[in-house]
C-alpha cells in the first residue's frame, strides 16, 4: 500500500491532463515541511549579495530545472524524493511570460506523480529580481 493517495472528485476525467491533484491522502509517514527553493544556491549570503547570483541564467525553463534540482537535493537531504510531494506551492514572476516553459520543465521532473498544487503569481522574488521561480512544498516520507 502506497503511503499516499490521490484524491479524486466524482467529476475527475483522466483524459484531462492535470497538473495536479486535488488533495491527497496521506496514510502514513513522517511530514517534512520544505522552505522555499529557487534556482538560487541552496546556502548563499543574508543579506542576499546580487553578485552570488550571476551565473543564474533568465531562461525560466533552465531556472526551473535548477529550481527542481534544489527542491530534489532538499528532499534527499529528508529522505525523500519527489513522489513524496504531497502539497506544493509554486511562486512565479510573469505567469503569461514564463510558466509554459516552467509547466514543461516540472512536468518531465514530476512524470505522473501529480501533488495538490497551487501557482501564485508575484511581482518579483525576494532572493534576486532576476529569479522568476520559487516553490515550496510539504512531502510525507515513507516511515
Amino acid at each position: 500500500m502506497n503511503h499516499i493517495e490521490p484524491v479524486h472528485t466524482t467529476g475527475f476525467d483522466p483524459r484531462y491532463n492535470m497538473p495536479y491533484t486535488p488533495a491527497i491522502k496521506v496514510r502514513s509517514g513522517t511530514v517534512v515541511y520544505l522552505s522555499g527553493v529557487t534556482a538560487a544556491p541552496i546556502y548563499h549570503s543574508h543579506p542576499h549579495v546580487p553578485a552570488e547570483f550571476d551565473h543564474i541564467p533568465e531562461d525560466p525553463a533552465v531556472q526551473a530545472e535548477m529550481t527542481m534540482e534544489n527542491l530534489i537535493a532538499v528532499l534527499e537531504a529528508a529522505g525523500g524524493q519527489l513522489t513524496d510531494l504531497v502539497e506544493l506551492t509554486r511562486f512565479m514572476v510573469d505567469q503569461e511570460r514564463n510558466q509554459d516553459a516552467i509547466n514543461r520543465v516540472m512536468a518531465r521532473y514530476l512524470g505522473s506523480h501529480r501533488p495538490a498544487s497551487t501557482s501564485v503569481e508575484v511581482v518579483r522574488l525576494a532572493t534576486d529580481p532576476r529569479l522568476v521561480l520559487e516553490v515550496k512544498g510539504v512531502a510525507v516520507i515513507p516511515d
